[in-house]
């Protein structure tokens, strides 16, 4: 495992205890054009990154530490879409 894969990791054990399986774990930067993704797959885990060239992700309020997101949302918020916006079958609604 690489040296941001292992800090990373570290960082979701402090937080939650442990990398649990099945689970995504996301972190941007202070200008939210930056995520880490850290998945764990049920055999190990694996790091992504992802820049936008242009726009910020759309990221949770400050206060709030865990979100839990459904595929559709977590799909629309790595693409950088409007993932709170994800109605009914994964369509993206105008409010």
């Amino acid at each position: 495992m690489r040296a941001g894969a292992e800090a990373t990791l570290a960082r979701v054990v402090n937080v939650f205890g442990a990398a649990r399986p099945h689970h995504v774990y996301l972190f941007a930067n202070r200008r939210a054009n930056r995520m880490k993704v850290l998945v764990h797959d049920g055999i190990g885990v694996w790091l992504a990154a992802r820049r936008l060239n242009t726009g910020r992700f759309v990221w949770p309020r400050e206060g709030s530490a865990t979100v839990t997101l459904s595929r559709a949302q977590l799909d629309a918020l790595v693409l950088g879409l409007p993932w709170q916006c994800i109605g009914e079958a994964g369509v993206i609604m105008v409010l």
